[in-house]
This record gives structure tokens, C-alpha cells and sequence, in this order.
């Protein structure tokens, strides 16, 4: 493929952008020790990041659909690097919070723009490929971003985090100018159109799904370095150990969730990543005091929560098929909410109740969205037999891939 490295390009500054958003979760106690905040304060810059990156980007996506997306792509990172310079020079909590606006702003135009690009730059039948490994460079950010930036804030200031992701991103942009070519805009879809799908009942119960799953995972994961240095009792350098080997979890629970819809099926595999999820969750408050355990018991935890991943997009998909696009779309916008949810109520939980209690309230969203899995299944199964459609949880993950293309 002889675009294939502009395509990784794509994916490098993929994954800057995307430690920008994941990032806070693993420094979240020195931010709020910095900027003379409580925990829970520090935790909702992760609110009004994913709050910004839900409502903001459809609307900017909306009102630039005719410009060029390499132009895009650079308004974006310019966006961005503003937004991590805001970040290094913020002298309060205030200032903070602004650029965690822009920085969700850049991020979220940047992402949908670069995707759109690596589609075009990869040749007939490997979009898919392309998408996925753009991705990739936006997931590794949670293996190597997040435990990476919780070394460099242990040793140093935390705000030299966002100046070398700064930094890294101008670079990122001169060889975006350089190597990327142009590509025209897309005609503008518009919100009410994007919104038409969520009069389905099967599609409107099928993205609640991923609201209470990602809800379930945000509240624990947002407040996850206090709660391993406070209740667990764990060290620094354990802390960040416990990150990494959380990051590598989560990938192989994604690869080996694709793996397991193509051989035993969406709705085997979207369930039981549920419901262990939740039982981690639930054995994670029960173990809160054990260090030995917590190691395991964390790596279990990425691996469930990250294996619904790709299993709940490719389900969306056999749902809309002739709509793939406004149905990631959608996802994304839920799955946003769903991490400023979490984060908000979550900061408001360790406030008024604990910092422990997040996990069992975790396991509790977490099982919800198991059971409304359930409920979407059977309203699809009930249409089917009214319709003599197919079942499409025993699709493959490579039919479903096919049928968003």
C-alpha cells in the first residue's frame, strides 16, 4: 500500500491527540494539588472535555463540511496546540478549564477530519484497514500515554506534558503539509438527519448501551490514581507500573473482542465482556485494600471493558448498514457524554459519599447496560421474525466490516 506511511503518519498524531484527552486521569491528584482543587474538581476538567468534544464537534464538522480536509486537519492542530499552550501557561483552575475546551475542540475535529483522509489515502477494500489503525494510534494513547505521562509528573511539573505534546504536534503539522495532499470537502449532513436514527427503537436502546458501559468505566477510571495511591495504598512507581500494564490489558481486550464476534458472535461476546466487566468492578471495591490483587484484578478490568469496544461498533453497524457513518458519529457523541457523565457524577460521588464507592457504582451502570443489551437484542430479534431478516449477531466481524463500507 504506498500511501500506508502517510496513513501512520496520521495515527502518530492521532495518538498526541488523544493523550491529551486521556492524560488527566493519570495525573488527576498532582493537577488538583497544583491548581489548590479537590479531587473532584480535578475530575470534571475530564467533564467539560468530553462535554465539548460530544456537543462541539458535529457542530464544527457541520459549519467546515465544504472545506478541504487537510485544511481541516491543520485548523484542528492549530486549535490544539493553542489549546496545550493555554494548558502550560494556566495559572488557575479557570484557565485550565478553557483549555480543555479547546484542546477537546481540536482533538475532535482533528480525529473525524484524519479519518475521513485515511479512507481516501488507502486503496479499494482497505478503508477498513486504514480506519482501524488510525484507531490504534488513538487507543495507544491509553497504553503508553497515560503511564508515560504519570512518570514524567512524578519527576517533573506536570504542564511539561502538554508543552511536549505541543510541541510534537507543530511537527505533526509540518509533515501533514508536507506529505498529506489535498482533499476535497463532503457535502453537510445535516444534525436533524444525524439525529433521525434515534427514533428506532433498536438503535436508540442499542446506544444507551454504550452510554451505561462507557458511564460504568469513566467513574471508575477517572478518579483510578487516587483511588490506587489512597485506598489501595499503592506507591508512585507502582501506580504507574499498574497504568501500563492496564494499557496493554485494554489492547488485547480489543483485538481479542474482534476476535471473538467472528467466532461466537456479537451478542456472546457484547454480553459476557458485560458482565465480567462488572464483576471486576464490583471485585475491585471488595479487594480495594490488596496490592497484590489489584494488579490482576486491573488487567482483568481493561481487558472486559475494552473487549465491548469493537464487538458494540460493529453491532451499530448491522443496524444501520446504509448509515455507517452517522452511526459511529453517534457513538462517538454518546460515548462522550458517557465519560463526562461518569467523571461529573463521579466527582460528586467521591465528594458527598467516597473515593471507594465509584467502584460498586461502576459495576452497577456497567450491569445496566448488560441488561439493555439484552432488551436491544430481543427488540431486534422480534422485528426479524416479523421481517424473515437474518440474525445479525451471527455475523463476522468481517460481514460487518463490509457492511459499513
Amino acid at each position: 500500500m504506498p500511501n500506508s506511511w502517510k496513513i501512520y503518519l496520521l495515527a502518530i498524531v492521532s495518538f498526541l491527540v488523544g493523550t491529551s484527552e486521556n492524560i488527566i486521569a493519570g495525573i488527576l491528584d498532582r493537577v488538583a494539588g497544583d491548581v489548590e482543587v479537590s479531587i473532584a474538581a480535578a475530575g470534571q476538567l475530564i467533564t467539560v472535555f468530553s462535554l465539548a468534544f460530544a456537543f462541539g464537534t458535529p457542530v464544527v464538522m457541520a459549519a467546515t463540511a465544504r472545506v478541504g480536509r487537510k485544511k481541516l486537519m491543520l485548523g484542528a492542530l492549530g486549535l490544539f496546540i493553542v489549546g496545550n499552550v493555554i494548558a502550560v501557561l494556566s495559572p488557575n483552575y479557570a484557565v485550565l478549564m478553557i483549555s480543555r475546551i479547546v484542546l477537546a475542540l481540536g482533538t475532535g475535529v482533528f480525529v473525524v477530519a484524519s479519518l475521513t483522509v485515511a479512507s481516501k489515502l488507502a486503496p479499494a477494500g482497505k478503508q477498513g484497514s486504514a480506519i482501524a489503525t488510525l484507531v490504534m494510534g488513538f487507543s495507544t494513547s491509553l497504553i503508553v500515554g497515560v503511564p508515560l505521562g504519570r512518570v514524567i509528573a512524578a519527576s517533573y511539573d506536570w504542564k511539561l506534558i502538554f508543552a511536549g505534546i505541543g510541541a510534537l504536534s507543530l511537527l505533526g503539522a509540518i509533515a501533514i503539509v508536507r506529505a498529506i495532499p489535498e482533499s476535497e470537502g463532503e457535502a453537510p449532513v445535516p444534525i436533524r438527519s444525524q439525529l433521525a436514527l434515534l427514533r428506532s427503537p433498536r438503535i436508540a436502546v442499542a446506544l444507551s448501551v454504550t452510554f451505561f458501559w462507557i458511564f460504568g468505566y469513566a467513574i471508575m477510571y477517572t478518579y483510578i490514581s487516587p483511588f490506587l495511591l489512597s485506598i489501595t495504598g499503592m506507591s508512585e512507581r507502582a501506580v504507574s507500573i499498574g497504568l501500563f500494564a492496564f494499557g496493554i490489558a485494554s489492547l488485547i481486550g480489543s483485538k481479542l473482542g474482534g476476535f471473538s464476534s467472528d467466532k461466537w458472535g456479537i451478542k456472546r461476546t457484547l454480553l459476557g465482556g458485560m458482565l465480567l466487566h462488572a464483576a471486576v468492578l464490583l471485585l475491585l471495591s471488595v479487594f480495594s485494600h490488596s496490592v497484590a490483587l489489584m494488579f490482576p484484578l486491573l488487567m482483568l478490568w481493561a481487558f472486559s471493558a475494552w473487549s465491548s469496544g469493537p464487538t458494540q461498533q460493529y453491532y451499530l453497524l448491522t443496524l444501520a448498514p446504509g448509515a455507517s457513518g452517522i452511526m459511529l458519529s453517534l457513538n462517538s457523541s454518546m460515548l462522550q457524554l458517557a465519560m463526562a457523565a461518569g467523571a461529573g457524577i463521579g466527582g460528586a460521588v467521591v465528594s458527598g459519599v467516597s473515593l471507594s464507592a465509584v467502584s460498586w457504582l461502576g459495576a452497577l451502570a456497567v450491569a445496566a447496560a448488560a441488561v439493555l443489551a439484552a432488551a436491544s437484542f430481543r427488540i431486534g430479534r422480534e422485528a426479524r421474525q416479523q421481517a424473515g431478516e437474518p440474525h445479525p449477531a451471527a455475523l463476522t466481524v468481517s460481514q460487518s466490516d463490509a457492511a459499513s463500507r
